[in-house]
């Protein structure tokens, strides 16, 4: 009864409440666009700050670090902390050490991802499924586990080969193998499941129709995989890659624990030197952690459509 009354005085044109100005509905929408700028330009503020300051103090004299009330511009530039995180604690060396382990880590990571992504999307083998998903399961596995049996084994390897490394007899390169060596810091870090797992989700998504005109002019897998897979896995390389390098170029456990000579140190371990018992040059500090940092803006803001990439691959289900 309700219904035909209410349906009834609707049809007669009664009004079912007060009239909205005419415009009000992107008056709303505006406001509702600002409020979420603004909101975003608050977190990023809040984001990009700490940044500012470092840069800000990289550049400011020791008297200048606390000063109150604080100042984000310094009275005097001082672009000479620079040229001093070059000249002290072997800074050069620590440099020199993290591009190497870096380059060897993400080459030598992509390229036994790869072989072994393409090994668990396109070879059949009995028992290939289970055996993929105890290899995923070791993702679950914490890194301090693993550990301390790889310090021990790293350490006992010294054993084998003993004595330094010296390269055209002049540059100083470590031990050959165990601690303090390139070795303990490179090879660890070669293999990832992470890495397989990307990779294969990837490898999975590629037609295998393709890989048949490659078997009736009689290829096997090793040109399926060279002249097919790679190829158009461009993207998901890349993404493996630099995700690697990140995580490489910032690690810090791994490097404190397996090198212990200042030559051998690479740059998240050099960091520290600038850090003292009673007295920190918080300048050179900020100096030195700007230097290391940057080539990490410069990749993130050349290949920001592939941490994107990365994320999407994530999710795929193979």
């Amino acid at each position: 009864m309700m219904t035909e009354i209410e349906s009834a005085g609707a049809s007669k044109g009664m009004p079912e409440g007060p009239e909205r100005p005419a415009g009000w509905k992107s008056t709303r929408s505006a406001l509702l666009t600002a409020s979420a700028f603004l909101a975003a330009f608050a977190l990023a503020a809040l984001m990009i700050a700490p940044f500012f300051w470092l840069a800000s103090t990289a550049v400011k004299a020791p008297s200048e670090v606390f000063r109150m009330p604080p100042a984000l511009i310094p009275s005097e530039w001082m672009w000479g902390n620079f040229i001093k995180v070059w000249t002290t604690f072997h800074f050069s060396r620590y440099y020199l050490n993290s591009i190497i382990v870096t380059v060897c880590v993400v080459a030598g990571q992509v390229v036994t991802s790869a072989m072994a992504a393409y090994a668990f999307a396109r070879l059949e083998f009995p028992g290939r499924d289970k055996l993929f998903l105890c290899y995923l399961a070791t993702l679950m596995v914490p890194g301090a586990v693993t550990m301390i049996p790889l310090f021990i084994i790293m350490k006992f390897m010294g054993m084998i080969w003993t004595g330094n490394f010296y390269l055209f007899g002049k540059y100083f390169m470590g031990a050959p193998l165990g601690l303090n060596s390139y070795f303990a810091l490179i090879i660890p870090g070669c293999f990832s499941a992470y890495g397989t797992f990307l990779l294969r989700q990837f490898f999975m998504g590629i037609p295998k129709e393709l890989e048949e005109s490659v078997k009736i002019d009689g290829g096997g897998h090793r040109t399926i995989f060279s002249r097919i897979i790679l190829p158009l896995s461009g993207p998901g390389i890349t993404t493996l890659a630099i995700f690697t390098m990140l995580g490489s170029w910032r690690d810090f456990i791994w490097p404190l624990i397996m090198v212990n000579q200042d030559e051998m140190r690479t740059l998240p371990i050099g960091l520290s030197s600038f850090q003292g018992i009673y007295f920190s040059d918080w300048p050179l500090l900020m100096a030195a952690a700007l230097l290391i940092m940057a080539p990490l803006v410069v990749i993130f803001f050349f290949a920001q459509r592939f941490f994107v990439e990365g994320i999407k691959l994530q999710g795929i289900k193979g």
